[in-house]
């Protein structure tokens, strides 16, 4: 066929041939999708319920993961060796229950001495009030609290809950920078089961949400400059 006789509208519009999927085609997509979507499924609460402790220097437990996550923060502590037990946290709602302890820090803290803590194994480091990015504040106040008590550790690790756990890693190595490492635990989540997390509600959304969260956190979360430099005098 002549070039010429593909156009009309004087030159406007052009035809041209096309590929398209055949019924065969259409099935192998269909089954590739659903592998796609099953392996996703299958590993998604793994990926992002990460655990690479590091023995040998600070642990740290975010305070809001409650008398669970603060009995296997003491277990941690005296299964491997650590210098010390961090809790991290930012402020509690005016209002909510357990209030007077102000910070999540300062109730974690409260819990762990209740369950047998020793005192001078254990520090509340209170975070800010923020709206959004609360984990890397919290993560800078931790490294802000060691700068300003002239502590050195060669590396921290971090225990959160559940799928939570890989951004939390990711927004503590932002926040200590590169020079201190960063392991992590993942505490099993209570409210799910960790291999059928999508036959409930609650660990559809948790999962969900956190597979969403580590993607912006990996692609497009850049802390502020005066945040990233600021420091206690």
């Amino acid at each position: 066929m002549n070039p010429a006789s593909r156009q009309c509208c004087w030159g406007l519009l052009a035809r041209r041939e096309c590929w398209r999927l055949t019924w065969r085609g259409r099935a192998a997509a269909v089954l590739l999708a659903a592998g796609f979507l099953l392996l996703a499924v299958h590993g998604a609460y793994p990926f992002l319920a990460a655990n690479d402790p590091i023995p040998g220097g600070a642990l740290v437990v975010e305070g809001w993961a409650g008398d669970y996550g603060m009995q296997e923060a003491i277990a941690e502590f005296k299964r491997r060796p650590y210098t010390k037990l961090y809790v991290t946290g930012g402020p509690l709602e005016h209002g909510a229950p357990l209030s007077e302890f102000h910070t999540t820090a300062e109730l974690g803290v409260a819990i762990l001495l209740r369950l047998g803590m020793q005192p001078d194994a254990v520090q509340a480091v209170p975070g800010p009030l923020t709206r959004k990015d609360r984990t890397y504040a919290s993560a800078l106040a931790l490294r802000n609290w060691l700068r300003e008590h002239r502590v050195t550790v060669p590396s921290v690790t971090v225990m959160s809950v559940g799928p939570h756990a890989r951004r939390t890693r990711l927004l503590f190595e932002e926040a200590l920078g590169p020079n201190l490492r960063v392991g992590i635990i993942a505490l099993p989540d209570q409210n799910y089961g960790p291999h059928n997390w999508w036959k409930c509600s609650l660990g559809f959304r948790s999962v969900t949400d956190e597979a969403i969260a580590y993607a912006y956190a990996r692609l497009l979360f850049r802390p502020s400059k005066s945040e990233a430099d600021r420091s206690p005098p």
